[in-house]
């Protein structure tokens, strides 16, 4: 099978705790419990894309070995949410004993901010029940939606988005085993979209990939379907001189040619808007136009009409301060 045929994200994926990339800290309190073979519930907090599942599975493979899977039981709370998932599912599997050295099993429940208040409060009493024979890992983005009862039973661990020297470290060992020509620009391209999301970042690189060996930053936009950061700063700042058709041509540009959506455009222009050269009052008033047409495209308004209104409203403001 060709390389480009298999999901580079799990291709890669690291297998030990001593393997994964970044949150240096957290690891080292993770291989401690390896290390004492115990461990409390945890949570694992934080952004999507930066190792909360990896370090979850690497923790389980150093814990328990090759056949950690006889000892995890793996479920993703958004598709199994009800209190039913809880009252059979994961107390079926709770209540019977280790079948390894280790003794007990663990319940990695992805995504667990997802549970319905039910669910999480029936999940509370079975984390205590259970807890000599079965250890919980909670994943979430959000840790508000937890409730309190469960987060005070579990040790909380706070993960990070990516620094961009860890994102660059691993596509570029990407890169070597796939032998692909990684540019600079093409790493700094993919570092902009990706956000600190490594798993983005791979994705990213992948599709640029499939398009050519030669890995730049146009591949990277085009296979990312993101516009480059000069074009929507060109647009904005056509805006703000109070060149508005010439911004609606360039607006046109990138939701044709790169078929991006309204609210990916909206982000690109807040992350544009923050880094002009223009002064903090007039860059608020635009950070609060922004604000409120990406919640009327969040409410299902009509894109387009809401990115023109917006790009009029950033001419005005432009008028306004040239009037001053």
């Amino acid at each position: 099978m060709e390389a480009t045929e298999i999901i580079w994200t799990e291709k890669y994926r690291p297998h030990t705790l001593d393997e994964l990339v970044g949150q240096k800290e957290t690891v080292e309190r993770l291989k401690a419990y390896v290390k004492a073979r115990n461990m409390p519930h945890l949570l694992f907090a934080g952004p999507p894309g930066v190792g909360k599942t990896t370090a979850t599975l690497a923790l389980c493979r150093d814990l328990f070995g090759e056949r950690y899977r006889e000892s995890l039981l793996e479920l993703n709370a958004s598709d199994e949410r009800g209190i039913d998932v809880v009252r059979e599912k994961i107390k079926d599997y709770a209540r019977t004993m280790a079948l390894s050295e280790v003794p007990f099993k663990i319940i990695f429940l992805d995504e667990a901010d997802a549970l319905t208040s039910d669910a999480q409060n029936a999940l509370r009493r079975t984390m205590e029940l259970y807890a000599s024979t079965t250890r919980f890992i909670l994943s979430c983005n959000y840790s508000s939606k937890v409730i309190a009862p469960i987060q005070s039973r579990c040790a909380v661990f706070r993960f990070r988005a990516l620094e961009e020297k860890e994102i660059a470290r691993m596509l570029d060992h990407i890169a070597k085993k796939e032998k692909l020509h990684l540019t600079d620009e093409g790493v700094k391209a993919i570092i902009y979209v990706s956000e600190g999301d490594l798993r983005m970042a791979i994705n990213a690189l992948q599709g640029a990939a499939s398009i050519s060996g030669k890995i730049t930053d146009e591949a990277v936009f085009k296979a990312s379907s993101r516009a480059k950061p000069d074009e929507i700063e060109k647009m904005v700042k056509h805006a703000i001189d109070g060149e508005f058709m010439k911004a609606r041509e360039a607006l046109d540009k990138v939701m044709v040619e790169y078929g991006m959506s309204g609210e990916d455009v909206i982000l690109q222009v807040y992350k544009e808007v923050t880094g002009l050269d223009i002064d903090d009052h007039k860059k608020v008033m635009m950070i609060d136009r922004i604000g409120e047409y990406n919640f009327r495209l969040s409410e299902g308004a009509n894109e387009r009409i809401q990115l023109e209104a917006l790009l009029a409203q950033l001419m005005l403001l432009g008028e306004d301060s040239r009037k001053k």
